[in-house]
């Protein structure tokens, strides 16, 4: 019987001339992109055309909102006010629904990033507060979560729609958070190591750590940074090692 995953990729972050990444390549392999909203990267114009392009090749968008860090890329880690926190995740999420609507789309899902994304994996209430200022807005949406994390263990007390999610170039903890970007070998740079591990972890059902650790999840869908130089060719890499093994790519 043939499996399916989805297969996300974070784009939309260039910034006015400023390009980063080949969005359009991407939305050619992947089955849904997660598109900053401006506050740690993109900007309206930018958000427009790689929502063009998402609707015109049928993929599924979702909106990705992060800390306002433009020169950090989202990935400094902020303390904020609840209300303040609620209020810049609800502020992303409407922008993303007025520019998916203004090109003929809708976001499907909701995907925190960066250093909020990791802050909530470890951060239960944090979670809460960040997926229900989502939910607030949007009862339907998908939330995307870490697996395994924090965050996994609160939207399945929230009753919504949601997906688990794993990182083809990122490397494991233990506890199934992400190494930390400081440390060597935290992001995967070689296509056929993170396929390879990508096909590993969705047969056992489980994260697999740096350790070799075994942690049970449900796997949903399947992330790659479309900000690395490699972007392309690990997700080109990753689409045709699953589908050697039977596994399709599909949206959630």
């Amino acid at each position: 019987m043939t499996r399916t995953v989805d297969l996300n990729a974070d784009m939309g972050e260039s910034f006015g001339d400023w390009t980063m990444g080949n969005d359009a390549a991407l939305l050619d392999i992947v089955t849904s992109a997660n598109i900053a909203c401006g506050f740690h990267a993109g900007d309206p114009d930018v958000m427009a055309k790689t929502m063009g392009l998402a609707v015109e090749k049928n993929v599924g968008i979702g909106a990705h909102p992060g800390f306002a860090d433009l020169q950090g890329f989202g990935r400094r880690r902020m303390t904020l006010p609840a209300e303040s926190l609620k209020n810049t995740i609800r502020y992303q999420l409407g922008a993303a629904q007025a520019m998916a609507k203004s090109v003929g789309g809708s976001v499907r899902h909701f995907k925190l990033h960066g250093a909020l994304s990791n802050m909530a994996a470890q951060d239960p209430d944090m979670a809460k507060l960040c997926f229900q200022a989502a939910l607030d807005i949007s009862p339907d949406i998908v939330i995307v979560v870490q697996a395994a994390t924090a965050m996994d263990t609160v939207v399945r007390g929230l009753g919504c729609h949601w997906a688990g999610e794993i990182f083809a170039d990122r490397a494991y903890n233990d506890d199934a958070t992400l190494v930390d970007r400081a440390l060597p070998g935290a992001v995967i740079h070689d296509a056929d190591v993170a396929a390879e591990r990508v096909l590993n972890m969705i047969k056992a059902g489980a994260i697999i750590s740096r350790s070799g650790a075994k942690i049970a999840a449900r796997i949903d869908t399947v992330c790659l940074h479309g900000d690395t130089e490699e972007a392309v060719t690990i997700a080109t890499k990753v689409r045709s090692r699953l589908h050697d093994d039977c596994i399709d790519l599909r949206v959630f």
